[in-house]
């Protein structure tokens, strides 16, 4: 009985670790990948491509769970053996500060195999409605979705090709503005950042120099205007010819 045992203890063992050195591949690809959308500005086929690599990794530890060799780990049981309210420095480094302590509030969350019981209670009335349907009206229902679906893919394919146009189109094009020469003549307009003031007229033009202004012409007294022109008037009597 102890050479069985001990066959099925070490598949376990070599299961765990294979799932868990899967595991650690896949939280490093979705760490990568969102770092990437945080930090860059990736474009639809890097999407499409990261999404692949997560994909792939996912595949790979459902592989593992499916394999004939992998014992069944629905009949193990795990138990907390010692819950300790207090910060546990080797499970934060481990958990990289997810899980800081082993302590009553996380053991239920994190060892729990069934879900809350509100949330268990919705999908037992869920469950009871889908049986409850006629299969016809079942059926019409299954055939409408899917023909929805369907558009939806047949709509996605026949604009990809068209998105991925566009975006190498983007990313070929030359850039015909400078956004350092743009915001410098910003400056100069408003604020007159990098203008030279002139101090003098330029060399070789001559100044012209303003004429004096002219004083206004005040009027006579009696509001009558002063002529040019000089008369002289004489009495009449020292101008008749026989004057005595």
């Amino acid at each position: 009985m102890s050479a069985p045992m001990d066959k099925e203890e070490k598949a376990l063992d070599m299961v765990v670790e294979a799932l868990i050195n899967r595991c650690q591949d896949l939280k490093n690809i979705i760490s990568s990948f969102i770092m990437k959308l945080e930090n860059e500005n990736l474009s639809w086929p890097h999407v499409l491509d990261n999404f692949a690599l997560i994909s792939g990794q996912v595949n790979t530890v459902l592989k593992i769970l499916r394999n004939e060799k992998t014992p069944p780990l629905r009949n193990r049981v795990l138990l907390p053996l010692l819950l300790n309210p207090d910060r546990d420095e080797e499970l934060a480094k481990m958990t990289e500060n997810r899980v800081q302590a082993f302590n009553h509030e996380i053991v239920p969350d994190y060892l729990r195999t069934k879900p809350d019981p509100e949330i268990e209670a919705r999908e037992q009335q869920f469950v009871l409605k889908s049986h409850s349907m006629p299969m016809d009206m079942a059926q019409k229902q299954i055939t409408a979705i899917t023909k929805i679906v369907n558009n939806i893919l047949d709509t996605v394919k026949g604009n990809r090709d068209a998105w991925e146009n566009d975006s190498g189109q983007r990313a070929s094009a030359t850039q015909t503005s400078s956004l350092a020469d743009t915001s410098a003549l910003i400056c100069a307009i408003t604020v007159g950042k990098g203008l030279k003031p002139t101090t003098g007229s330029p060399k070789g033009q001559p100044t012209n120099p303003q004429p004096p202004p002219q004083q206004p012409t005040r009027p006579a007294s009696g509001g009558k205007v002063p002529s040019g022109i000089k008369t002289n008037i004489k009495s009449a009597g020292s101008m008749h010819p026989y004057a005595r």
